[in-house]
């Protein structure tokens, strides 16, 4: 939970879900932003709501079954978005964190989650009429799930037009698209130094391709055979983000042409050096890219969400999503170094903007010249 003073109020509650980086990311970026305009936020992870088994379930359990058991985890996937016993028992694990939820929310006046079965329990209670605070729901993915979509949660915000369009159309639900939660180091213009720096000092050609490869904060996905599948065409150098998955990071430094790293923090940096990104899940990673305006490619998503991400941003021409080595060759050689206008991610008003509207909207400390949200 963020720190404050003594004493002190706090008036917004951000939710997230340690299951990988990107509802991390995403609270993170809007507390940060939050603080930026003299709002400090709580933060809470909806999994210390569970009783351990499922906490471990959740955490560990979504990276052993898209590593280990691909097609269980599609099986999963799919039956959740449908009635029946996968979704009931998702239901009642969502009731289950109500208790903690619930003494969380207090006398918060706006909540945002970032986290989808926070946004089910959150929409649960409010349902009930257990709580009374204004909820938020920030789509971390492109493609919207029956879990990211609660009827009581009173605002559903996106990254993109394109997934926004796909809540009213298959879910009937009003979302807003407001740009993505990342830093704003991505959206600035590089330092023309930044680049020929950077790709000396990770032993890239000043001068060639480069494919920046993201594999999300585990590392998951046929990495190694997409790393072959570019190297061996000649395309391109690779520099993988392995996250924080040591072993793949230690079996693929020891391939020419291939720089494997682990966590970075100078991502924004590596996006700029980079010439195209290739990327498996749709997630934090992507949202990134563009923002960056770098041109991005999806290739052998993993199973689930990954694969319903890659449709949306196929369709939307967001992602091309390539479907063997050939088409992938092509895509980088097409892509490449083409920077895109990111205005179709970066929009004026952002989440953080949003709940500063909500908070006036709830008649206190009303913020001058802050549209409303519309009705």
């Amino acid at each position: 939970m963020i720190g404050r003073a003594s004493g002190t109020r706090t008036r917004v509650l951000v939710i997230s879900g340690s299951v990988g980086a990107g509802h991390d990311g995403a609270a993170d970026e809007l507390i940060s932003r939050l603080a930026k305009l003299g709002v400090a936020a709580d933060r809470r992870d909806y999994l210390d709501a569970l009783p351990p088994m499922f906490r471990y379930m959740l955490r560990d359990g979504y990276r052993l079954s898209v590593g280990y058991a691909p097609a269980f985890f599609d099986w999963l996937f799919a039956n959740l978005e449908r009635t029946g016993w996968v979704q009931n028992v998702a239901m009642w694990l969502c009731r289950q964190a109500q208790r903690d939820v619930l003494r969380w929310v207090g006398d918060h006046e706006v909540v945002v989650s970032t986290y989808m079965l926070a946004s089910q329990t959150l929409g649960q209670l409010k349902e009930a009429g257990a709580v009374d605070a204004t909820l938020v729901t920030f789509l971390t993915d492109p493609a919207v799930h029956r879990t990211w979509v609660h009827s009581a949660v009173d605002h559903h915000v996106t990254v993109t037009e394109a997934t926004a369009r796909m809540g009213h159309l298959v879910y009937r639900t009003p979302m807003q698209a407001v740009g993505g939660l990342v830093s704003t180091r991505f959206a600035d213009q590089p330092d023309p130094t930044h680049r020929p720096r950077l790709r000396a000092e990770l032993g890239l050609s000043p001068d060639g391709l480069v494919v920046l490869l993201a594999t999300g904060s585990l590392g998951m996905g046929d990495v190694p055979n997409v790393v072959r599948s570019i190297r061996s065409s000649g395309v391109a150098e690779v520099v993988v983000l392995c996250g924080r998955n040591d072993r793949l990071r230690k079996q693929l430094a020891a391939q020419p042409g291939v720089v494997a790293l682990g966590w970075r923090d100078d991502v924004p940096e590596l996006m700029a050096a980079a010439d195209v990104l290739v990327h498996n899940a749709g997630g934090l990673s992507l949202t990134e890219a563009l923002t960056a305006g770098l041109p991005a490619v999806t290739y052998r998503p993993i199973p689930g969400h990954g694969i319903a991400n890659s449709q949306i941003l196929a369709d939307a021409g967001l992602a091309p999503w390539p479907q063997d080595e050939t088409e992938l060759v092509a895509a980088i050689r097409q892509y490449a170094g083409r920077r895109g206008d990111p205005s179709h991610v970066v929009l004026n008003q952002d989440t953080a903007a949003v709940v500063m509207a909500l908070l006036a909207e709830r008649g206190q400390h009303a913020v001058p010249g802050q549209d409303s949200l519309p009705a």
